[in-house]
């Protein structure tokens, strides 16, 4: 049976004047005296719609009964939605999230030395090659699920109930690297608080945390730059090994954490509501930032060095493997593909609301802002490069944290002219960054729960996320807590989300249909979508994703931090990590299975691939619309087209 072509049967209940009582009964999630009951969306039927039961000689979709079609009494208001769902106040608050939530800390610290390390301005080329055929068509794909449906990341797989659990194990990949991501947000605020000192603490060497005899008025002659010293071991107290454990959390770094933690919840709170107001300031504060450093930065000696370092085209590098999976690894990283987020967001969008454009906005934006932080750092490390003597720019480019929080910091304890204001502009816009991605992150894990148990409060589970990740977030605040950092980043990060994107775009192209899908974006958006999409959706990024995926598991070696190995106790704790994320897929699966109607585990499982009865628009009458829509158009698969031409 076809969901899709069948036409679902609709009890209107009695008529009622519209009053406010009235509408707040209908806004019950649960009330047992007018038989509804609230069970999850496994299983649930929405209030106002009766689904159609399919005959005992078909395979029943999740969620249908399989005996003989019997209509239930119920009551209905076919133009409501099954429940309330929060839309934004206005469309640019919803653009403006979406830039917050892309444009992040991965822009700023990750891009540039990732470009400079991968042949410099030869590595705009396959970046940009990436970005249009992987990065973009994902984005919009996932804009597309969320306001198609107006749910979140697990419960848009009613097209394809087998694939819930990849919603799960991307809400698993985003709570490990939203409780570490709020710890470098913790050290941003300790930066930006020790930038309100008459002199800035890592400009001068300090024999408390520098070690006795190791300073010499303020130059440090052991144990590295100044800086560094100040970062490992005045503020973070580092091991110099794994295998000394991860000691008890700082109280300072835990003081900003908490801080970090409690900004991130007033901004989810209230869901889009609140959060779309932020996203005013987390989206513009950074440019104005950026602009201010990159004016400052290309007026300072050395600087047009810097910025050669990094345009500089190394065209030999273009035939490395390598250079190709960093370009796909910052895009995922950039645009935040693969952590339900940008579902979530695109999810409280009016049904009709033009996502098309909003992509190429997002997208254009995201770019032109690693560009612009590349140019912004390169000019200043030039500086820095000039002022350490004319050394090579490369002797002081440092990657992750140690560009944030070691070379630039040195870079701006050397400016001439009001360092602590370009340190507070600093640390101000990394905070920044940080927080409007962090959000979205801990906004999507929380529609999650919202959305399958409306009855919930959502200041409430938003509370819970934020406490459990501000918990799980003092392991990175303690002196082994960078070395779990890169252990979770590594195993809980990056492999989960290219696992999960992949199995996103196979569930939504080759389960559910990839014309299907572009018919459903027919109605919605109101144009046809082309052959670019076809192609990127349906064979080049399923294609290319798991050609990424094999190639990442026969390359990446042993883990590394300060160039030491991290042992096996930490790997296996990584693989248990990642195994984790990873078993969602299966697991969610299965229960799809066992939630079926169908008599055996062969029906089950087909069923499982069919959309559930409730699959389409959350609106009920746009449902309607839709399924007059889609009735009318050719719902062929690929393969069913091309037999039918062979004339097979």
């Amino acid at each position: 049976m076809d969901p899709n072509s069948t036409t679902e049967d609709v009890t209107l209940a009695e008529e009622k004047p519209s009053t406010s009582f009235n509408k707040m009964e209908d806004e019950k999630k649960a009330d047992p005296e007018n038989g509804i009951e609230n069970k999850g969306f496994e299983d649930e039927a929405p209030p106002e719609y009766i689904p159609p039961t399919p005959p005992t000689t078909q395979l029943s979709p999740v969620g249908e009964s399989s005996g003989p079609t019997e209509k239930s009494p119920g009551k209905v208001e076919s133009n409501e939605e099954t429940t309330d769902r929060m839309t934004w106040d206005n469309q640019w608050e919803f653009l403006f999230s979406c830039i917050s939530m892309s444009v992040g800390l991965g822009n700023v610290w990750r891009f540039p030395v990732t470009a400079y390390e991968n042949g410099g301005g030869a590595f705009l080329i396959p970046y940009f090659i990436v970005l249009i055929f992987i990065g973009r068509p994902i984005y919009f794909l996932e804009l597309c699920l969320g306001q198609f449906t107006s749910y979140s990341q697990v419960q848009v797989w009613k097209c394809v109930p087998f694939f819930k659990g990849v919603g799960f194990g991307t809400m698993v990949a985003a709570l490990c690297v939203l409780t570490y991501y709020c710890s470098i947000l913790a050290l941003a605020v300790y930066y930006f608080i020790m930038s309100f000192q008459k002199n800035l603490p890592w400009a001068h060497c300090n024999e408390n945390w520098a070690g006795e005899g190791n300073c010499n008025g303020s130059v440090l002659l052991l144990n590295g730059s100044i800086p560094e010293m100040y970062f490992q071991v005045e503020v973070l107290k580092e091991y110099d090994n794994i295998d000394d454990g991860i000691g008890p959390p700082d109280w300072k770094l835990t003081l900003c954490l908490v801080a970090s933690w409690l900004l991130i919840y007033f901004t989810i709170m209230k869901g889009v509501k609140s959060s779309g107001k932020v996203a005013y300031f987390t989206a513009i504060f950074p440019y104005v930032v950026l602009f201010i450093l990159l004016i400052r930065g290309v007026t300072l000696p050395g600087a047009w060095n810097g910025i050669k370092y990094f345009i500089e085209p190394k065209w030999e590098k273009l035939y490395e493997p390598g250079v190709w999976y960093a370009a796909v690894t910052q895009c995922f990283f950039s645009l935040n593909t693969g952590f339900g987020s940008i579902i979530m967001f695109s999810s409280y969008n009016p049904f009709h609301h033009n996502i098309y454009r909003d992509s190429l906005v997002v997208s254009f934006m995201d770019t032109f802002t690693s560009l612009l932080a590349g140019f912004t750092i390169f000019a200043i490390l030039g500086n820095l490069a000039h002022e350490l003597g004319d050394v090579d720019v490369e002797t002081v480019v440092k990657s992750g944290s140690g560009l944030a929080f070691i070379v630039y910091p040195d870079a701006l304890a050397k400016m001439d002219w009001v360092p602590q204001l370009f340190a507070v502009l600093f640390f101000g816009m990394l905070f920044t960054l940080g927080v409007g991605s962090a959000s979205a992150d801990a906004g999507a894990i929380a529609s999650i729960f919202c959305d399958r148990y409306p009855v919930l409060k959502r200041w409430m589970v938003s509370g819970v996320i934020c406490l459990f990740g501000c918990a799980v977030g003092l392991i990175y605040v303690t002196p082994g807590g960078q070395w779990m950092l890169d252990l979770v980043d590594f195993y809980g990060g990056g492999f989960v989300i290219y696992t999960m994107c992949t199995l996103e775009m196979v569930g939504v192209a080759w389960c559910y249909g990839l014309y299907k899908f572009i018919n459903d974006m027919e109605f919605m958006l109101g144009i046809k979508l082309g052959w670019y999409w076809k192609i990127c959706w349906g064979a080049l990024i399923p294609i290319f994703l798991v050609i990424l995926l094999v190639y990442s598991l026969y390359t990446d070696g042993s883990l590394q931090y300060n160039d030491m190995d991290y042992p096996v106790s930490a790997t296996v704790c990584g693989w248990i990590i990642a195994v984790t994320a990873l078993i969602c897929f299966p697991v969610g699966g299965l229960h799809a299975m066992y939630k079926s109607s169908n008599i055996t585990w062969m029906e089950k499982l087909k069923g499982t691939f069919l959309p559930k009865y409730d699959w389409g628009p959350r609106n009920l009458k746009k449902r309607e619309e839709w399924k007059e829509f889609i009735s009318q158009a050719d719902q062929r698969t690929f393969f069913e087209r091309l037999r039918d031409k062979s004339g097979l």
